[in-house]
């Protein structure tokens, strides 16, 4: 009896230890134009994209789904608009996080941090945090450096692709990569069209260097999801010209095997364990984006 206890106990720990190590775990712990952030890690470290909370709600946010913050090991920035750098400065100073931002987010964001946590990177040069690997690259988006993220560890590649005018090659080539993806979906055209917001406003979300709408966000997951994806997150919906329900009808309409998640712009998502159930390919040689006029969207 002693032996089969044992021999289970045993089962279980190495297969617990065989998940552990072929998995990410990542949350949305905000999503929208009232704050961005995203937590990613493997079983030792964990790194945050964008921190557009501040540090007390980011804080109450992971203590409410038992993360750590003495786990998280640096910071990383795609541009330089409020909602994805608020909570940056004192996060930052507090927890002596590393800033990971190109030299002209730095230079355009006015956040002031401790010279020796500021940390430049370029696109397609990756960062390697413990076993974490982040594929940085460039988008389309009006700021002055805009950039989107593949974090990778454990053979699972998580992508954060949000505030994006169009969905170029730098970024459909790293979505068809992974096997769970924060994607926006940040407004409908016919909300937008017949919403409170004046043309030129309507016209720069809708441009090339502003937002993904539902129908472009849809578009691409179905010509560039890959079989393995097992989840995609809704990310960045509008307050004003989305519906979390038009979103996800539209994308579980197509969804396959892939699991609809809204990351929601009030409140923290569930923590997910992503599995690798699928083997990415390598990157094709990048294309150049050229840098935009930064013009703030609401």
């Amino acid at each position: 009896m002693v032996f089969s206890f044992v021999r289970k106990y045993c089962s279980f720990f190495i297969a617990n230890a065989v998940f552990l190590c072929m998995s990410l775990f990542i949350t949305s712990l905000n999503s929208g134009s009232n704050g961005n952030c995203y937590y990613i890690a493997n079983e030792h470290e964990a790194i945050l994209v964008d921190v557009g909370l501040t540090c007390r709600e980011t804080e109450k946010r992971m203590r409410r789904l038992d993360l750590s913050m003495e786990k998280v090991k640096a910071i990383f920035i795609s541009h330089e608009h409020g909602d994805h750098i608020k909570g940056v400065e004192v996060i930052s100073a507090k927890y002596k996080l590393p800033v990971y931002i190109t030299p002209l987010t730095w230079a355009h964001s006015r956040l002031r941090l401790e010279t020796s946590l500021i940390k430049p990177f370029k696109g397609y040069e990756p960062v390697i945090i413990g076993g974490l690997t982040i594929h940085p690259f460039p988008k389309f988006h009006d700021a002055a450096d805009p950039h989107s993220f593949m974090v990778s560890g454990n053979g699972v590649n998580i992508g954060v692709f949000t505030d994006i005018g169009t969905p170029c090659l730098h970024v459909i080539d790293h979505f068809s990569q992974c096997h769970a993806a924060f994607l926006e979906a940040n407004y409908d055209e016919v909300m937008l069209a017949n919403g409170r917001y004046p043309i030129h406003l309507q016209r720069r979300i809708s441009g090339d260097v502003g937002h993904l709408s539902n129908t472009q966000a849809v578009d691409m997951f179905i010509a560039h999801r890959p079989a393995y994806m097992s989840h995609v997150f809704l990310s960045h919906l509008s307050k004003d010209n989305n519906d979390p329900k038009v979103a996800s009808d539209l994308f579980n309409a197509h969804r396959g095997n892939t699991q609809v998640v809204v990351a929601s712009r009030y409140n923290e998502t569930e923590v997910y364990h992503i599995q690798a159930t699928g083997t990415g390919r390598k990157l094709k040689k990048h294309i150049e984006v050229q840098s935009s006029v930064q013009i703030s969207l609401f």
